[in-house]
């Protein structure tokens, strides 16, 4: 009965993981977002390179979670990941902002003029220091 309930519950994983997965890489391709930051990027000839990348490091990321590998390197090796996991999700929040045209609709509301650079990058900071404090706050 135990190798049962085993087997329902690492199926039941299994497919939940599959489907949350699908779901992102789904969101991420329907958006256009690889697309989209290569031609901010001005690497559009790179497109399939970047969405390997992303899908190895998806497949890498749920290896290293599921497996409870660890990251051997100490608090540098954490450091790069976390570097290179928050630009993956800054990438994709500004993506998903161009995407549904957030900054005009913003800048038209409130009647911004000039500064929407600098309200973008004060974004970007606040994102960046609220980051550091949940790391070391914990």
């Amino acid at each position: 009965m135990e190798i049962i309930k085993t087997i329902l519950l690492a199926g039941i994983g299994l497919a939940s993981g599959v489907a949350v997965a699908g779901g992102v890489f789904a969101f991420i391709s329907i958006l256009g977002i690889i697309p989209r930051l290569c031609a901010k990027l001005r690497t559009a000839s790179r497109v399939y390179s970047m969405e390997t990348c992303i899908f190895l490091g998806g497949v890498a990321g749920c290896v290293v979670t599921v497996f409870q590998i660890p990251l051997t390197g100490g608090t540098a090796a954490l450091g790069v990941f976390g570097l290179f996991a928050g630009i993956f999700v800054g990438c994709l929040a500004m993506a998903l902002a161009e995407t549904l045209k957030v900054f005009p609709v913003l800048a038209r509301r409130t009647k911004l003029r000039v500064g929407l650079p600098l309200l973008i990058v004060a974004m970007a900071a606040g994102k960046f220091v609220g980051g550091l404090h949940q790391f070391f706050h914990n």
